[in-house]
C-alpha cells in the first residue's frame, strides 16, 4: 500500500492520520493513503491560500499561461500512471481515464491560451477627452469542492479557469478519490505554480466541514456534487458575500421519434447511459420514445445493454465498469428495489452482480412500466439504470422532458430539423443534443444546467470567467484638468 504526501504551502506533507484509499473492484484491501487533515490544518491552507493570492494575482498573465501549458505537458507525459490511479481509486475502464486524464491536460492548455487574451473592453463616455474600459480582477481565495465520478477532470475544469485569472485555491478532492486530485496538484507544483496558490486539503469531509467553509477569506466556492449538499452550502452562504458555483444533480433524457435512426440511437443512448456505469451528472437516465416505434427500439436498446462486458476497469476488455464505492452500490440497489416495488418491470439486469461479490458491481438495467410518478422517474439514480417511457408524440415528448426539477441535458434523435430546432429551444435544460449523446462536451463549451441542477455560473469555456472575476470599470479624463480658480 502507498503512503501519499499532500500539498499546503507549496510543501508536500503528513500528518500522522490516514484514510485508506480503495478499489471498487474488490474493497477487501486498500490500494493506497492519504492523509487525514485537521480543522488546524485546513486553516493552516487557507493561510497559506492568502499569502499565495498576495504574489499570484499581481503575477504577469503570460507567466501564469506558462505554469498552466508546462502542467498540461507533465500530465501527457505521466498519462499511464494517472490514469491507472483514476481506474484504481475510481472503478471506471482504463479507456475512460485516459480520456479523462487528457481532457484534464486540455482544460489546462485552453486556460493558458485565455490567460493571454485582452481582460477588459474598451466603452464609449458622454462625457468629452474620457477614456473608460472595464477590467476583470481575480476574486480572491476560492475553495474547490470536487466529486469522486471525474477525480481528475472536473478539479481540472475548476482549477484551471480560476488560476489562469489569478485567484488562489483550497482544494478538497472526495474523500473516496484522493489520488486523482494529487496527480494534478503534482503536476501544477512541478510546472512552477508558487507556494500557496493551490493547497489540497485531504480529509474526512465531516471532521473538516466548519473549518472547509466558514473561513472568512473565501470569496468563492465552487462545488459538485449533490443537490442535498449543494443546498446545504447554500444555506450557509445565505448571510456572507461569497460567490457559489454550484454543478448538482440532472435527470436528463433521451428523446427517440419515430423518424429516427433505431439502432444508431439505441446506441448513443446505452453510450450516454452506462458510460462509467452511469456515474455521470449528463448521463441519460430516462429514454422517451414515440409509442409506434417503442416495441422496436426497446428490443435494440436492451440487445445492446446486454452486449455490455462487465468487469474491473484495469481489463481492457470490460466495457462498464463497477460502481465507485459500496456505499454507492447500496444506493443504486435500493433505488431498484424502490422501482419494482412501485410497479417498474426489469427488461434486463436488475440487481448485483453476484460473480464479483468483494467488488461495488451492479448489473446494467433497464426498466419498463414505469410512470411519471415513480421515484425512478423523477429521481436521481447515478448507476447503470435506465428508465423508458412511451409517450404518444413530439409535444408530449417534451412535455415528459421538462416534467423534471432538473435541468441539465437532454437529447433528441429525428431526421425532421423543425423537431430538432424545435426541441432546442423548448427543452428546459442548459446542454441539449440533436442525434447525439446527452454527454460529450468540450473544454471551450459553456457547460451547465438550469432548474435544480446549477446555481447560475456556468464551467468551462469563457463563461466560467464570471465566477472566478470581478468587473471594475475605470473612467480616465485624458484632457488637460481646469483649475478650480479659473
Amino acid at each position: 500500500m502507498r503512503t501519499l504526501e499532500t500539498l499546503l504551502g507549496g510543501e508536500w506533507v503528513t500528518t500522522g492520520e490516514w484514510i485508506d484509499v480503495h478499489d471498487p473492484a474488490d474493497v477487501r484491501v486498500p490500494l493506497a493513503r492519504v492523509p487525514a487533515l485537521s480543522a488546524k490544518d485546513v486553516t493552516r491552507a487557507h493561510d497559506h491560500a492568502e499569502r499565495g493570492f498576495a504574489g499570484w494575482k499581481r503575477t504577469s498573465p503570460f507567466e501564469r499561461a506558462r505554469v498552466l501549458t508546462e502542467a498540461a505537458r507533465l500530465i501527457r507525459e505521466r498519462v499511464g500512471a494517472i490514469a491507472a490511479d483514476v481506474t484504481a481509486e475510481n472503478g471506471k475502464t482504463r479507456a475512460e481515464a485516459t480520456g479523462e486524464t487528457l481532457k484534464a491536460a486540455d482544460f489546462l492548455d485552453y486556460y493558458a491560451g485565455l490567460a493571454r487574451q485582452g481582460y477588459g473592453t474598451l466603452l464609449h463616455d458622454v462625457r468629452p477627452n474620457h477614456r473608460t474600459h472595464t477590467q476583470r480582477e481575480p476574486i480572491g481565495v476560492i475553495l474547490v469542492i470536487s466529486p469522486w465520478n471525474d477525480p481528475l477532470i472536473t478539479p481540472a475544469r475548476k482549477l484551471a479557469p480560476l488560476l489562469a485569472a489569478g485567484n488562489a485555491a483550497v482544494f478538497k478532492p472526495a474523500t473516496e478519490t484522493p489520488l486523482s486530485g494529487l496527480h494534478l496538484a503534482r503536476a501544477l507544483h512541478d510546472a512552477g505554480l508558487p507556494p500557496g496558490v493551490l493547497n489540497v486539503v485531504t480529509g474526512r469531509t465531516a471532521e473538516i466541514e466548519e473549518a472547509l467553509l466558514d473561513d472568512p477569506r473565501i470569496a468563492g466556492i465552487t462545488f459538485t456534487g449533490s443537490n442535498a449538499v449543494g443546498n446545504r452550502i447554500r444555506r450557509r452562504l445565505a448571510d456572507r458575500n461569497v460567490r457559489f458555483q454550484g454543478e448538482l444533480g440532472g435527470k436528463n433524457a433521451s428523446v427517440v421519434l419515430r423518424d429516427a435512426d433505431l439502432p444508431f440511437a439505441a446506441q448513443a443512448v446505452v453510450a450516454a447511459s452506462f458510460g462509467q456505469a452511469g456515474q455521470r451528472c449528463t448521463a441519460t437516465s430516462r429514454v422517451v420514445v414515440e409509442r409506434p416505434v417503442y416495441d422496436e427500439f426497446v428490443a435494440l436498446l436492451v440487445a445492446e445493454v446486454e452486449s455490455l462486458t462487465v468487469g474491473p476497469g484495469s481489463d481492457p476488455a470490460t466495457t462498464l465498469c463497477p460502481l465507485a464505492g459500496p456505499q454507492q452500490r447500496d444506493s443504486v440497489l435500493a433505488d431498484l428495489a424502490r422501482a419494482l416495488d412501485q410497479g417498474a418491470t426489469v427488461l434486463t439486469g436488475g440487481g448485483p452482480d453476484t460473480e464479483r461479490a468483494h467488488g461495488c458491481y451492479v448489473r446494467p438495467t433497464v426498466l419498463a412500466g414505469v410512470t411519471p410518478e415513480m421515484a425512478v422517474w423523477r429521481e436521481e439514480v447515478f448507476g447503470p439504470v435506465l428508465a423508458v417511457r412511451a409517450v404518444d408524440d413530439f409535444d408530449a415528448a417534451v412535455e415528459a422532458v421538462n416534467d423534471s426539477g432538473f435541468g441539465l441535458a437532454a437529447a433528441v434523435f429525428t431526421r425532421d430539423l423543425s423537431h430538432a430546432y424545435r426541441f432546442a429551444d423548448e427543452a428546459e435544460c442548459g446542454q441539449v443534443a440533436v442525434n447525439t449523446t446527452t454527454t460529450g462536451w468540450d473544454v471551450h463549451l459553456p457547460f451547465g444546467g438550469f432548474h435544480d441542477s446549477g446555481t447560475g455560473y456556468k464551467e468551462q469555456g469563457e463563461e466560467v470567467l464570471r465566477f472566478s472575476t470581478r468587473v471594475k470599470t475605470v473612467a480616465v479624463n485624458v484632457g488637460a484638468p481646469e483649475r478650480a480658480d479659473g
